[in-house]
């Protein structure tokens, strides 16, 4: 149900409270303390069938006893009343209930059940049960059990674990820290982090989202939600559960075994643009960050101290984090040579000797601010006999306040070392954030530098696919189906080969013996081109060859052939007497000499679906461990950072006497991978071990696919088990225009970026300022970019394209609320097109994706003098009215047709 009813959630006028007693213990009467002393303004009522006062506050029996209907219920009773108070609460039309209550259970039967059929039918949101409650600061609103308020800020906490939100608000009350609220999810019977994450990516009050995860139940919804939120603002993670799961050794496959839960959950934060940090301390550094400086360009890094030693360890933790150190520019050593006694350090890190006094941090601050050599500043402070810190403190805020305003915008971190509460105070009054150590102090700027990089990763424009990209999903369908039919759970040698084929995928030829003769029958030709052979097991029931000593590689005679042949069938079933041994398979020696050795695939995972792997391959592939993971689809970027996290990454460059790989190879095997992963949701697992790679391209020297019947994940429209909407590519179509030509309607895509600032040029200011209802004169990268890279599951737009010159003649576009019931419309055509009919036909074509993707209403604002708008949407059926708020605003709404109802 998304954000629906959450506002009285965290801003409500009245709260009632079900439970509690005079024992000191009691949850309910904890809450009610809570609401008091935080001074909440609003009406607040006590349900206690018991007690007729308590704290000397009169209570009622029943909530109907109430004079009034409260906004939000916070319910504290045994468990066995739950539904009943919830029920109660729901046929009075209360709009939210907090459940602190634990044991309701789970599933059919189970109070949790009946709590959400009281629920859900009235539109009642429900928080928790088994949680700690909501503090909302700017609110005065403490429902929780906290030990204490928070003051307010912007940082919002979203935390599974009630310990852990309990443990973040001592945090924040002990360092100044305010939230703009904090709120556990307990078992998540309804509102969960994709709720939240809507609620709080749209809440002004909130600058910077943290959140406490153990595990994500609704991945799509959760994917689309964190997209949606960090591209508004920074969204910090930390994640419990990151030991790799001890059924990996017993994988059958290598990429099932490299894909641990921890590093696929890892793969869906980077997805979405999330910061990751490890640990509660880091979330604590990122949050100190976060609270206090915005993002900024670069990613270096000057070091200012008074002692050395300090200084020095802070640039080994820079190096270690895998962060860059500012040099320093030849006119800013002058103004220091100027400023500073002889001695200093003449090089970052920059010492100014230990008895610097606020003079000297002074002049040394202002210039390394000034330096454009640098992106952000770390200051240090040791105490000494010699100087005071209070004086260094107010020295660097005098000067950070005194600096110009082109330089306002430039970080400072802070490290006073001792415990000065005169300097700790000056620097929490400028809102410089401070640190305890150096080492947490880097780490804040690497947070910072790292959710930057992220969010330049989200609006980069993917590179496009080359002409020749084509597949033929047709045939490895067809594959895939006939072997299902036959029971089979892995893909025959031929059939995989056949398979990589369609999806043009290069791989070594494979040949099947049943025994030692055919073997040596199928390698004979190849023996006498000169050519040598590899020997290999073939069992469906042993995914790891070399398990069994079940390859032999180099054969240059048959009767090398006949004796390995022999010797691998006799040594597989010997080690695994219960595996199905099929034969064996021949292959022809691949000489490589300067190709590196790679792994490819696709993993398949319990909450997030399917998983591209990539790495270092080979036999000890989990053992080196040097892998990434990624959600698909990917397009070529997104292959391309996939590869540059990895090790491997650095040989596939030139080196010594060895060529540069084809990376860009390597980049299309991952794309076409993800391609087959959205067109055949059947296959659970594949690997392509090793993949040779070198300057002459990629070449699949093994090959394992595991196939299944489809096991949904995600409800609704797309694919079954993607938790990213991948391109609906069903909503391609050609259209006849009025004057008979054609357009070609598809999604808009990624690389769209060059097609929307040709058609933008070709759109009238006037035409622009209907559409956008404001003037436009110049289109960012970013501005483009967010009408180019779409979250499929809740935003569709179509573009119209000439097929002959490949020229887009206009866009329509639904954005779709996140309860799928109602979705806002935008559309605009080249100014020179108009009267063609193609404003009409992608408005009908809108319209009828609406009612497939399920939503009730698509609606829009128009202005008042878009008369040509206005009188489309009236023959189209939209009602037709004047804004309240804005007379020269029309508000057009279309009730939809659900396909389902055709």
């Amino acid at each position: 149900m998304s954000i629906y009813h959450l506002q009285t959630v965290f801003r409500p006028r009245s709260v009632a409270v079900v439970g509690g007693s005079p024992r000191e213990r009691s949850a309910g009467r904890a809450v009610v303390r809570n609401l008091r002393a935080g001074g909440f303004a609003g009406q607040i009522g006590w349900v206690n069938p018991r007690h007729a006062e308590i704290d000397g506050m009169r209570t009622v029996k029943r909530l109907r006893d109430l004079p009034w209907v409260p906004d939000l219920v916070v319910i504290t009773t045994p468990a066995a009343m739950v539904p009943q108070v919830v029920a109660a609460a729901a046929e009075l039309g209360v709009a939210g209930a907090i459940i602190l209550t634990a044991g309701l259970g789970h599933g059919p039967g189970s109070l949790a059940a009946q709590v959400e059929a009281a629920a859900r039918p009235r539109g009642m949101r429900v928080l928790g049960p088994h949680c700690l409650g909501v503090i909302a600061p700017h609110a005065r609103l403490n429902a929780s059990i906290a030990a204490h308020t928070p003051q307010a800020g912007d940082l919002a906490l979203i935390s599974e674990s009630s310990a852990i939100a309990a443990a973040l608000v001592e945090w924040g009350v002990a360092r100044s820290i305010g939230f703009s609220a904090v709120v556990s999810l307990g078992d998540a019977l309804d509102v969960d982090f994709g709720d939240l994450l809507d609620y709080f990516a749209s809440d002004y009050r909130t600058r910077a989202i943290l959140l406490y995860v153990d595990q994500i139940s609704d991945a799509r919804k959760f994917m689309s939600a964190a997209r949606a939120a960090a591209r508004a603002k920074p969204v910090v993670v930390v994640k419990s559960g990151r030991q790799p799961r001890a059924a990996a050794a017993g994988a059958d496959s290598h990429a099932q075994a490299l894909a641990a839960p921890d590093a696929v959950y890892g793969a869906a934060f980077n997805r979405a643009g999330l910061l990751r940090v490890n640990a509660l301390d880091e979330l604590f550094t990122a949050a100190e960050t976060l609270g206090r400086l915005g993002t900024f360009p670069g990613q270096r890094l000057a070091i200012l101290s008074n002692g050395g030693g300090v200084g020095r360890l802070a640039v080994d933790q820079l190096q270690a984090l895998g962060g860059t150190l500012a040099a320093l520019s030849p006119a800013t050593v002058e103004r220091l040579d100027a400023a500073l006694p002889q001695g200093w350090s003449r090089d970052n890190p920059v010492d100014i000797v230990v008895d610097a006094d606020g003079e000297r941090y002074a002049a040394a601050v202002e210039a390394l601010l000034a330096d454009e050599a640098n992106d952000a500043l770390l200051v240090v402070n040791v105490p000494t006999a010699f100087t005071s810190s209070a004086d260094a403190a107010q020295a660097l805020t005098r000067s950070l306040g005194q600096r110009p305003r082109q330089l306002r915008d430039k970080p400072v971190f802070a490290v006073w070392l001792g415990n000065d509460e005169r300097a700790t105070a000056t620097l929490n009054t400028a809102r410089v954030p401070t640190y305890p150590s150096e080492a947490e102090a880097v780490r804040g700027f690497q947070h910072l530098v790292r959710y930057r990089k992220a969010q330049a990763a989200l609006m980069e424009t993917p590179p496009s696919l080359p002409a020749d990209f084509s597949v033929d999903a047709a045939r490895a369908r067809a594959l895939v189906e006939a072997a299902l039919r036959n029971d089979q759970q892995w893909l025959d040698p031929m059939a995989t080969q056949q398979l990589l084929q369609a999806y043009g995928i290069p791989s070594l030829e494979v040949m099947v013996a049943r025994d030692a003769r055919e073997a040596m029958e199928l390698a004979q030709p190849l023996l006498e081109q000169g050519a040598s052979v590899a020997v290999k097991v073939f069992s469906p029931d042993i995914p790891h060859k070399s398990a069994v000593d079940g390859v032999r590689l180099n054969l240059g005679t048959l009767q090398a052939v006949r004796v390995a042949a022999d010797a691998i069938l006799r040594r597989a079933a010997e080690l695994r007497p219960d595996a199905r041994i099929e034969g064996v398979l021949v292959q022809p020696m691949m000489v490589r000499p300067k190709a590196r050795e790679l792994i490819a695939g696709i993993a398949d995972d319990a909450v997030f679906g399917p998983v591209l792997v990539f790495g270092r391959g080979g036999t000890a592939v989990e053992v080196i461990d040097d892998k990434t993971l990624a959600l698909p689809p990917l397009d070529l970027r997104l292959a391309h950072e996939v590869i540059g996290r990895t090790r491997v990454a650095r040989i596939l460059k030139p080196y010594g006497d060895v060529p540069a790989a084809d990376e860009r190879a390597v980049a299309l095997v991952l794309v076409k991978l993800a391609q087959l992963a959205a067109d055949i949701p059947e296959i659970r697992t594949l690997d392509l071990n090793p993949l040779l790679a070198d300057r002459n391209g990629v070449l699949a020297l093994d090959a394992r696919i595991a196939i299944a019947p489809v096991r949904r994940l995600h409800k609704g429209r797309g694919h079954p088990r993607f938790a990213i909407f991948p391109y609906p590519t069903e909503w391609e179509r050609s259209i006849v225009l009025a004057d008979g030509g054609s357009a070609f309607i598809r999604p808009v895509r990624p690389e769209d970026d060059a097609l929307f600032r040709a058609f933008f040029a070709r759109v009238s200011d006037d035409d622009l300022r209907l559409r956008f209802f404001q003037s436009v004169r110049h289109f960012s990268h970013e501005f483009i970019a967010r009408l180019t890279q779409l979250d499929y599951a809740r935003s569709i737009a179509l573009v119209a394209i000439d097929p002959d010159g490949g020229e887009m003649l206009g866009a329509v576009r639904l954005h779709a609320d996140a309860d799928y019931d109602r979705g806002e419309y935008g559309i605009l055509i080249r100014s020179d097109l108009k009267g063609q009919g193609i404003g009409w036909k992608l408005m009908q074509i809108m319209i009828e994706y609406a009612g497939w993707q399920g939503l009730n209403v698509v609606e829009g604002q128009v202005l008042r003098e878009n008369s040509t708008m206005l009188a489309m949407c009236r023959t189209l059926g939209f009602t037709v009215k004047a804004d309240p708020d804005d007379p020269a605003i029309m508000n057009v709404t279309l009730p939809v047709r659900s396909a389902g109802d055709a």
